[in-house]
């Protein structure tokens, strides 16, 4: 695999085409009909998380590559849930989780991608990211009153002209941590409005789920437009083979939760990993020291 090959995307109903127009608002929010039920969901996701686990061990073994799930989505579509359940098999030792919140004074005396930049995944690695640099496009354009607060040099009165570089910017990040070995997927975990609402209310009802509610939800909720306009514009302009975006259907978590743990599978059996390679002298020894072991 030469510096500018890169694995090729996983094929799937819900990749977001390379550099194209991406209407968000028309994208499913449901599993296809007929499609499996959620004990079929269930046992995939179980045999997918098994063959995960042994892919991870390949993956630190091999160390030339490294592997990055960003996870993006609106309140209660089930982010938490889903890295929780997807990534439960792995060894924690090879992985790492971050959740990007609102950035503190000393990342907003950086450029907008500097925190993300110092959580990329070391080789042989599996990162998670829950939200992302992506916030900058999503959030920050959906409430450009933010911008206020990064002083920017400029930009900030032709906030058309922000995203567009904000968005090259981001391709060329994502580009040159895939040149050099990081393997980018990215996830839109795509609820609808009526789903979130559901869970929202949910969380109210259920004394054990109050703490997750936050009212501040609501008031995101109400620019649900806004933010299908802004995640179209996002995904449109950086999904790229190099990191691909994949819009998932979320209204139902055990069809959304499969389908991400397969997507992850197939793009790592994708990578021409091996095992280390032992020498003959080394094998000898090894054989020598087993016949000691045994011998006990």
């Amino acid at each position: 695999m030469s510096r500018d090959e890169f694995p090729e995307p996983v094929a799937s109903p819900y990749l977001v085409p390379f550099d194209q127009p991406f209407d968000a608002g028309r994208a499913p929010t449901r599993p296809p009909k007929g499609g499996p039920d959620k004990k079929d969901n269930q046992e995939a996701l179980a045999a997918a998380i098994a063959r995960l686990a042994k892919l991870q061990e390949l993956l630190y073994a091999d160390d030339r590559y490294s592997l990055l799930c960003v996870f993006q989505a609106m309140d209660a579509a089930g982010k938490d849930g889903t890295v929780r359940a997807v990534m439960s098999g792995i060894n924690p030792a090879g992985c790492q989780v971050f959740a990007f919140k609102a950035p503190t004074a000393e990342e907003l005396d950086h450029d907008f991608l500097w925190r993300c930049q110092r959580a990329l995944p070391e080789r042989g690695r599996i990162g998670v990211w829950n939200r992302s640099h992506y916030e900058e496009v999503l959030v920050v354009r959906v409430n450009p009153k933010f911008l206020a607060g990064q002083r920017l040099p400029h930009g900030a009165d032709d906030l058309d002209g922000l995203w567009a570089q904000r968005y090259e910017s981001i391709r060329d990040f994502e580009r040159h941590a895939a040149r050099n070995g990081t393997v980018i997927v990215k996830f839109w975990l795509n609820v609808s409005k009526d789903e979130q609402r559901d869970r929202l209310i949910e969380r109210i009802d259920e004394p054990e789920s109050n703490w997750k509610f936050n009212a501040g939800d609501l008031a995101e909720r109400g620019k649900w437009d806004q933010y299908m306009e802004a995640y179209g514009a996002a995904l449109g302009a950086t999904s790229r083979p190099w990191a691909p975006w994949y819009a998932v259907p979320a209204d139902s978590k055990s069809f959304m939760r499969r389908t991400i743990a397969e997507i992850l599978v197939d793009t790592l059996e994708r990578l021409p990993m091996a095992w280390p390679e032992v020498s003959a002298a080394k094998r000898a020894e090894m054989q020598a020291l087993r016949a000691q072991l045994a011998a006990e």
